[in-house]
């Protein structure tokens, strides 16, 4: 049965145009609505396309020096190689229409327990630069959003991405009122490592055993001790055997488990979340659609009504 409370955030610009032959899978943007509507998950209704977030909004995280690069188009070629996405106008209005399209999940969360963006989870985009294929940080901008605006005192950002969220992490690092959680690949991308408020750093290989006991660990224990009123969830799917560098042996089945745990413990704690999709590199697209998609199903179950 479809929920119309599920709030999804989506544009067709989420799908930028990139030069052929390019890795990032830039396609899933359109593929993953694509099948919820098909699977009848979903309906038209429950897509909302954002609208672009406002200069003020992105400056309170991002510096003016590098948010005029990104809108003047003066990136230079190696900061557009640390990118990994050729520079132009429709690429930073990408950006501010994901942005916005988090910080609209969030009064959606309020008000129904979960909400989710198709795009985002952009965490490494530092304060004054991009990398990774992120140029500004969503979760960052949004987070700063609801302490500014009172909507929120105490933000869990709970990064399951097998790469860490340096950015995000370096964000915060001075900031009491938002705990970074990255759980991600010792020896993956970043090489150089952030300190979030809290690492775990999985060893190349790990299962889905293993996995999801560490996770069911430190979550329940974070949100026991810490008491988030919000959370932030990037919910990467580059964890996947399949994938070309995550590096790990979790099955498609522990992936959906994985957000099946977030979600319960979420909605155990009434926590409201949002949800962003972060990384997936699978070769074969249709494990990156299932895997994203499967976060949706298991999204629709732990509405508050």
């Amino acid at each position: 049965m479809i929920n119309p409370y599920l709030y999804i955030a989506y544009d067709p610009a989420y799908n930028h145009p990139l030069p052929e032959g390019h890795r990032f899978p830039m396609l899933k943007y359109d593929l993953v609505p694509e099948q919820l509507l098909y699977e009848e998950i979903i309906t038209k209704e429950n897509l909302h396309p954002p609208f672009p977030c406002k200069d003020e909004i992105i400056l309170m995280t991002h510096t003016v020096e590098y948010f005029d690069k990104l809108k003047l188009q003066q990136l230079s070629p190696k900061e557009q190689r640390h990118i990994g996405f050729p520079q132009s106008p429709q690429l930073t209005l990408r950006e501010l229409i994901i942005t916005q399209g988090t910080i609209n999940c969030c009064h959606a969360a309020l008000k129904h327990g979960i909400a989710l963006n198709v795009a985002g989870g952009t965490h490494h985009a530092f304060a004054d630069h991009g990398e990774g294929f992120c140029l500004l940080n969503d979760f960052a901008v949004a987070a700063n959003y609801l302490l500014h605006q009172k909507l929120a005192e105490k933000i869990l950002i709970l990064d399951l991405d097998v790469h860490q969220g340096n950015g995000t992490a370096k964000i915060f690092d001075q900031e009491n009122s938002v705990f970074t959680f990255s759980m991600h690949g010792r020896h993956n991308y970043p090489f150089h490592k952030e300190k979030s408020d809290l690492d775990i750093e999985l060893e190349d290989g790990t299962n889905t055993i293993t996995y999801l006991h560490l996770l069911n660990h430190y979550l329940n224990s974070l949100l026991q001790k810490n008491k988030p009123d919000f959370v932030f969830y990037l919910s990467g799917v580059d964890i996947l055997s399949t994938d070309k560098f995550g590096k790990l042996k979790v099955t498609m089945e522990g992936c959906k488990e994985r957000d099946r745990l977030v979600f319960s413990q979420l909605f155990s704690f009434n926590i409201p979340c949002v949800v962003a999709m972060g990384g997936g590199y699978s070769p074969n697209i249709r494990h990156i659609i299932d895997a994203h998609c499967n976060t949706f199903r298991e999204a629709a179950n732990f509405l508050w009504q």
